[in-house]
């Protein structure tokens, strides 16, 4: 029979594991917003998104709310990496009745503890409402947290029932009976559990703690976990302390089968019957009930205590946690295990301490193999959701079980790496979580609470309102008509050029045709067949060396002339001469559509003597001069036009086009009679805004920051493309790099220390802030990018690099999605309608690979032309592809 209880209380290693699997399914149960209200392991967001860094300094409040007691503490912390804490304390006993009468009255008698303690313990001087004194508040009792500060009470427990107190802020009302008290200086900062706090007092320098377990009268964890996925909080970048809840596991029914006829008749003995299923396995109020069940049952079939009398057994509650550990912690022999039951009133054999003691030990053995497991399902959980192979972490360990039984961290460390062989944890003791623990939370909390000040001051200047964005629309506008006036275009800031594209593709198109791109540091000759069946193409890209691009224009032309006649000759088709459409992105003059005059170099390119210049013509004289004569240029377009081009080909309705890469420009089909720059009235012609230089006459200098002002004097054009460095992709990486350098002055990343690296002009590039504003992006990864730069980035630093990031291409979105709204609107104007429906053909890295660019623009879009359903398109190769349907159009008409 000893044997078979043994047996029961053992539970195989495969077993295990699968309890394992189901704890982890209930966790992301618990996490996932559709599903939380169904899940047992409750995951509760604390709200708190950091552990201490250990330069918390100041004076903290605790209040804790015990059994029956009150506890009071002042704790002082010294900036020392919290690793010599002063701490003062009082012990309040409540009075009767307290704990079942009215809510109210039991906050009053915190509030009047709080105020007695901060008599006897703060000089008159000191306790003056000049300085504010922060209070963290431990409330034991299942809360839904809503922020750090404010929670309400879902339920009592442990013999508390307060009337007035169910679905009411807890932190309110403690706030209020403490103004009550006129001690106005007191703060209630934070809410927290117990486990927190565990969590939060093994957070000294070094590696922070982000696990906790609690193995006492109850059982619980709380761990980091990745914010994004507590999907029932806001909170969506960096970390956020989850409460499991954990006791609760297994009130389904999954841990039916490892139940014994002992841990039964507890259960049912209990107040809650078939609730908390796994605490009552491992808490310490219920050990000593499990043996005592036990031993009874084992008495009835005559393999304990045989012929004596064990009536005192059958009262609940006599053989205690400490009954239970006196037996095991025991290595010698048996003779205290038999002072220990002749203390109860049994009369043991020798046989009787042994087996005794073999139950008790069982029980216990259990109690901490399965805390292992919950520990290894949230180790594995935290691997798999960090893309990790695998973790390290340092677990804080704190309650009666873990310092009572010498042999729990033992089985704790060696049966969790038995099921997360992946994970390694060393496990550090807490010491008073729920007091100094409490300090700790509050303590980061106002350390993040100054530090989001000064955050906000930093980016409040690169966060627009609405008001804004409908003022750089309107501004735009008047640029746009300024540009489009004969006798206004001199001045304008937008240049509104006219490309002598008066068409856009209708489907009929035919034939063979080339196609040069020339817009950066990168040149592509194509050639593009158009037949019934649609587009195909062939293409070659060639590297334009940077002492050619700043080099002379007839170098840089002949460069040019020799990757066509590579390319031609790679084709086999020296002999052909077809139609050609250049694509040439830099802002030009057009006289024809096959007339261009170069008005200024952009991105990078200063070739001498190509201003003022027609593109096409030099493009001749190289073909010339390398005796080249099967080149028949018949248009000139840049990207922008290309864009519209190509999507136009598939969609009739697309008549804008937009780039929002290493630079922005955006295109549209204007009435002919609004073009006060060509002869006629009749039919639209394509525009090129060229509205990068839009806000060069200073209309824009309202919205510069000092970040701007910083990277535009240390560009090769220093006030121009004004409304181009704001947004696209070949500045927003230096503006981040800006704003870094001072928040790293500013003490608010990598502790103060910036690297060289960090120091060099444009090391922080644009594709950074693609990668780190992925949604859901591990942390490290974002460390990596930053490890690369020499900086070494803790966790926060990482989540505020993020919000950096976000900041600055929120903004460039927005400005965008301003200047696009200036244009729809203009067209519906135009065109005399109540709603415009029209298409845009978008191309540009930013716009295609950053990953909500193109939808905090559609949004503003949205808001700021409301009369307007826009569509966006990807524009495929609007630069190769829509140079050759330029060229087809043209023929065509031709």
């Amino acid at each position: 029979q000893i044997q078979r209880a043994l047996r029961s209380l053992c539970i195989p290693l495969e077993r295990l594991h699968i309890m394992k699997g189901h704890m982890m399914q209930d966790m992301c149960k618990g996490l996932s917003r559709q599903t939380h209200t169904q899940a047992k392991v409750r995951m509760l967001p604390t709200y708190i998104c950091s552990t201490p860094n250990g330069t918390e300094k100041g004076n903290f409040l605790v209040v804790e709310l015990c059994q029956n007691q009150v506890r009071i503490l002042l704790v002082t912390l010294y900036g020392d990496g919290n690793m010599s804490p002063q701490m003062m304390y009082k012990i309040f006993d409540m009075p009767e009745g307290i704990m079942k009468g009215e809510g109210e009255a039991l906050f009053d008698f915190i509030a009047q503890c709080v105020s007695q303690f901060l008599a006897e313990t703060t000089s008159p001087d000191t306790s003056s409402s000049e300085e504010r004194l922060p209070l963290g508040f431990v409330f034991p009792f299942s809360c839904k947290q809503t922020q750090l500060d404010k929670a309400e009470l879902l339920s009592w427990s442990k013999g508390f029932s307060c009337s007035g107190v169910v679905g009411k802020d807890v932190v309110q009302m403690l706030q209020s009976a403490i103004n009550k008290q006129e001690l106005s200086h007191v703060d209630v900062v934070a809410l927290m559990n117990d486990t927190v706090g565990t969590l939060m007092t093994c957070s000294t320098e070094g590696r922070p703690c982000e696990i906790a377990v609690v193995a006492d009268k109850g059982s619980n964890c709380c761990f980091m976990a990745e914010a994004y996925l507590v999907e029932t909080a806001e909170e969506t970048s960096g970390r956020m302390c989850v409460n499991t809840e954990w006791g609760c596991f297994g009130d389904d029914g999954t841990l039916n089968d490892i139940f014994t006829p002992y841990d039964e008749s507890v259960d049912e003995e209990s107040c809650n019957p078939g609730e908390k299923r796994f605490e009552k396995l491992v808490g310490t109020l219920y050990l000593g009930e499990i043996v005592r069940h036990a031993l009874i049952a084992l008495t009835a079939e005559k393999a304990l205590f045989t012929g004596t009398d064990i009536a005192v057994l059958k009262q609940k509650g006599v053989f205690t946690i400490q009954h239970v550990l006196d037996i095991i912690n025991n290595e010698d022999g048996t003779s205290d295990v038999k002072r220990v039951l002749e203390v109860l009133g049994l009369q043991p054999s020798e046989r009787d301490c042994g087996r005794v003691q073999q139950i008790c030990r069982a029980v216990v053995g259990r109690a901490a193999t399965l805390h292992a497991v919950g520990l290894a399902a949230i180790l594995s959980y935290m691997c798999q959701t960090r893309d990790l192979e695998t973790l390290m972490v340092n677990v804080g360990v704190e309650g009666e079980l873990y310092t009572g039984y010498s042999r729990f961290e033992e089985i704790l460390q060696s049966v969790s790496r038995l099921l997360s062989p992946e994970c390694m944890a060393t496990l550090l003791p807490s010491r008073d979580g729920s007091g100094r623990g409490a300090a700790m939370v509050t303590a980061v909390a106002l350390r993040l609470a100054a530090q989001r000040r000064v955050v906000n001051e930093v980016l409040g200047p690169l966060r627009l309102t609405h008001a804004d964005l409908e003022k750089v629309q309107a501004l735009m506008r008047q640029e746009m008509e300024k540009g489009l006036g004969k006798h206004t275009n001199a001045t304008a800031s937008v240049r509104m050029l006219p490309t002598y594209v008066t068409h856009t593709p209708d489907g009929t198109e035919r034939g063979d045709f080339l196609a040069l791109d020339l817009g950066g540091t990168n040149f592509r000759v194509l050639v593009v067949r158009v037949t019934e069946e649609g587009i195909s193409m062939a293409s070659e890209i060639y590297v334009i060396p940077v002492p050619i691009m700043q080099g002379t224009g007839e170098r840089l032309f002949d460069h040019i002339i020799d990757c066509i006649m590579d390319f031609q000759t790679k084709q086999n088709m020296m002999t052909q001469t077809l139609p050609l459409g250049f694509t040439f992105s830099f802002p030009c003059q057009q006289m024809g559509l096959d007339k261009a005059l170069l008005l200024t170099w952009t991105k990078g390119f200063t070739a001498s003597g190509c201003v003022g210049q027609d593109v096409v013509q030099l493009l001749r004289d190289a073909a010339r001069r390398k005796q080249h004569s099967g080149l028949q240029v018949v248009a000139l377009l840049n990207d922008t036009v290309g864009t519209m081009m190509s999507c136009g080909y598939d969609d009739p309705k697309c008549e804008i086009g937009l780039i929002v890469g290493t630079g922005t420009n955006a295109c549209y089909m204007e009435e002919m009679r609004n073009v006060g720059t060509v002869e006629g009235d009749e039919g639209r012609m394509c525009i090129n805004m060229e509205w990068g230089a839009f806000g060069d006459n200073g209309c824009l200098d309202h919205l510069f920051t000092h970040f701007d002002r910083v990277v535009d004097e240390t560009t090769i054009n220093p006030g121009k493309q004004r409304f181009e460095k704001l947004i696209s992709g070949m500045y927003l990486g230096e503006i981040v790099r800006q704003i870094l350098l001072v928040m790293t002055e500013k003490q608010l990343l990598f502790q103060g220390k910036p690297s060289s690296k960090l120091q060099t002009r444009n090391i922080f590039q644009t594709k950074f802030l693609s990668t780190i504003e992925v949604n859901g992006l591990a942390l490290r990864q974002i460390r990596g990018i930053l490890n690369e730069l020499d900086l070494d980035a803790s966790f926060e630093d990482c989540v505020l690099l993020r919000e950096v990031c976000q900041a600055v291409s929120l903004r460039a979105a927005q400005l965008c999605a301003a200047g696009l709204a200036a244009v729809v609107e203009k067209m519906r104007e135009n065109r005399g309608l109540d709603r415009l429906s029209v298409s845009v053909g978008v191309d540009g890295t930013l716009y295609k690979l950053h990953p909500c660019f193109s939808q905090n623009l559609q949004k503003t879009l949205k808001d700021l032309a409301p009369n307007c359903d826009v569509s966006f398109h990807l524009s495929e190769d609007g630069s190769g592809k829509g140079a050759a349907l330029v060229a087809a159009v043209a023929s065509r008409a031709a």
